[in-house]
């Protein structure tokens, strides 16, 4: 995670974290959209007999293909987001009054 560290950003690593975090999965669910529709334009081999069977395992194969891709790195769409959606948090934090301090102290179970 040292793309976290280097953003320069006014919050919180628990914050940060949580957005990366957030990025990522975004970035896994159209990965795993992509390689299904992928997989689903592949006509079937007679050699393993097609049906219902093959169908389902060609939804585990794709669904594993996106969750390696993106365990690997994905393919940037993750930090892109995650520059934004900081953005996005830091004006909203703004127009809050947040600053770092009272946000880190009202980031509890109880916090508002």
């Amino acid at each position: 995670m040292p793309m976290i560290a280097a953003t320069g950003s006014s919050l919180p690593p628990s914050q940060l974290q949580r957005i990366r975090s957030q990025a990522e999965e975004l970035e896994g669910v159209f990965l795993n959209t992509l390689t299904k529709e992928m997989f689903a334009s592949i006509k079937s081999d007679e050699n393993f007999g097609g049906g219902f069977g093959e169908e389902t395992w060609r939804s585990m194969q794709a669904e594993q293909l996106a969750n390696t891709i993106a365990q690997s790195g994905g393919v940037g769409i993750a930090d892109e987001l995650m520059s934004q959606m900081i953005a996005l948090q830091e004006a909203a934090n703004a127009s809050q009054g947040l600053t770092h301090t009272n946000l880190v102290a009202n980031s509890g179970v109880y916090g508002k």
